[in-house]
């Protein structure tokens, strides 16, 4: 009875060890965003964000650029499959509630070639239970990438 009870006792441990934190939700879809690129999947893509997400650059001259999720779904699903490759390291996530940040720095691979580097900053907020993408807004640059 005592080995049950320990086994059962174990077992329930080691699942609130595995028991996925609010961040670690965070990152999975961030994480499916690039899944969804590298595949050159529009529908992947498109599912990570909210309905009226809001995609923005800032270029090297402090210029904005607005893109439509629609549009970038659109141009990634016209790249060859395996050849967008953005890697990221997760600096800084944030969660209250139902909203979420994200700051990563990346470097961003075409084809299998180093293209530019920079930071993405994410806003996330739970929709449904679920996390979505409601704001990106990245830098690039060429130089000064490690």
């Amino acid at each position: 009875m005592k080995k049950t009870a320990l086994s059962l006792l174990l077992f329930f441990c080691v699942q609130l060890l595995r028991a996925q934190t609010p961040e670690d939700s965070v990152k999975a879809v961030v994480n499916k965003l690039f899944a969804a690129m590298k595949a050159s999947d529009a529908a992947a893509l498109d599912a990570c964000f909210t309905n009226a997400a809001l995609l923005q650059s800032v270029t090297a001259n402090g210029e904005v650029r607005n893109e439509e999720v629609k549009e970038f779904a659109k141009q990634i699903a016209s790249l060859p499959k395996d050849s967008a490759d953005e890697r990221i390291v997760f600096e800084t996530v944030k969660v209250d509630a139902n909203l979420a940040v994200v700051w990563a720095p990346y470097q961003f691979y075409y084809a299998g070639k180093f293209s530019h580097c920079g930071v993405d900053s994410f806003q996330l907020i739970r929709e449904g239970g679920q996390w979505k993408i409601h704001y990106l807004i990245d830098t690039r640059r060429k130089k000064g990438c490690q």
